[in-house]
């Protein structure tokens, strides 16, 4: 019998959110409503205003609602920056481009340096939001290349890379669920995360089925024992083909099945939040915060790298750490691994593989030493 079990409130990990400029208003929305509307010349009507919402809904759906809002803070920022330096953000100037990215590496106050990685998404944001307002950042233009080749050559790190997750990690991790509706959502979200090679966005944004909702970033099926899902992943449409494992304890497909019996979901929404008292499913899709959340809390509750201080053991693990677990586990060919991650290149999916092949040729012996 399942155990009811209190939901906890998220929180985010990142800490309250930045206080919004009272001068900036909703910058984003300002920006779309310039963006798509009609010329002055041309006489509104019932039909033309409907298809201008319906371009600014096509619009909204151009890049992603993380990505979308990460662009619209690198502007407002920016803009900030401008106004204490008694300047404006517009007409882009690369010279000034240049003086920002260099107070982003190197800061006079008490703000942190950002990153190389940082910054690059800065200058991609800027650029973003620049094309809105029909305007055109030169990123190569010397006043910005030199600055950021000098901040590459100085500042730049290797790329710090998370913690794969392993299969005898997962099967610790799945042994502190509880055994209650809550327990076998989360059992199911990290084994279909892990064999699908999913990321935590992908996972929460799977339907029941093909267009049970606007927001669907696809759907699942059940064919002979196996699941097929069918993802709009970064690259586009693909299929995801995940089989049965070789126990009920470790088989996505069978933890996948419970979920579904027991929170007595056939419409909408996979992964949906549970009822205070723990009895019901709810029709609220959960956030892919969650995902990252679960992987940290269940890290820590398995006692993971014991060796490590709970934040460094913490700061290790992410949603990513799923995906190259399968990376750095599955013994088969790479083609087949690339194809299940969705990545273009074989390149990229070598990133994701931590440990599988490190000394496994010995280049030296072969070599007659």
């Amino acid at each position: 019998m399942l155990k009811a079990m209190t939901e906890t409130p998220e929180k985010s990990p990142l800490g309250p959110p930045e206080r919004p400029d009272r001068n900036e208003g909703d910058d984003s929305a300002n920006t779309e409503r310039d963006m798509i509307a009609l010329p002055s010349q041309v006489a509104g009507s019932g039909t033309l205003d409907r298809l201008v919402e319906t371009a600014r809904d096509y619009a909204r759906q151009a890049a992603s609602e993380n990505t979308l809002k990460a662009y619209a803070k690198d502007w407002a920022h920016f803009a900030r920056w401008c106004r204490m330096r008694g300047t404006d953000p517009l007409p882009p100037s690369p010279h000034l481009i240049g003086l920002y990215i260099a107070d982003l590496a190197a800061p006079d106050g008490k703000a942190p340096a950002l990153s190389v990685a940082s910054i690059e998404r800065r200058l991609s944001g800027l650029a973003w939001a620049y094309v809105q307002r029909g305007a055109r950042l030169e990123r190569k233009d010397r006043h910005i290349a030199t600055v950021l080749a000098g901040i590459r050559r100085k500042h730049a790190r290797p790329p710090v890379q998370k913690e794969a997750i392993l299969p005898e990690d997962l099967r610790d991790m799945l042994a502190t669920l509880p055994r209650d509706l809550r327990g076998l959502r989360d059992r199911a979200i990290l084994l279909i995360g892990f064999a699908g090679g999913l990321r935590r966005s992908e996972i929460v944004s799977l339907d029941h089925g093909k267009d049970d909702t606007p927001d669907s970033g696809g759907w699942v099926e059940v064919l002979e024992g196996d699941v097929l899902v069918t993802l709009r992943g970064k690259t586009g449409w693909r299929k995801v083909e995940i089989g049965r494992g070789s126990s009920d304890q470790t088989c996505p497909v069978h933890a996948l099945s419970q979920w579904l019996l027991y929170s007595k979901i056939d419409f909408g929404p996979l992964f949906v939040a549970v009822s205070r008292n723990g009895l019901k499913a709810t029709a609220e899709r959960l956030s892919n915060k969650h995902v990252a959340r679960l992987i940290k809390q269940t890290v820590e509750n398995a006692g993971l790298r014991p060796e490590l201080s709970k934040a460094d053991r913490l700061r290790l693990f992410s949603g990513h750490s799923l995906r190259a677990g399968l990376a750095s586990s599955a013994e088969v060919d790479e083609r087949y691994v690339q194809k299940q991650l969705g990545h273009a290149s074989a390149e990229m999916t070598r990133r994701y593989q931590r440990r599988r092949d490190r000394f496994r040729v010995n280049l030296t012996k072969a070599a007659g030493l």
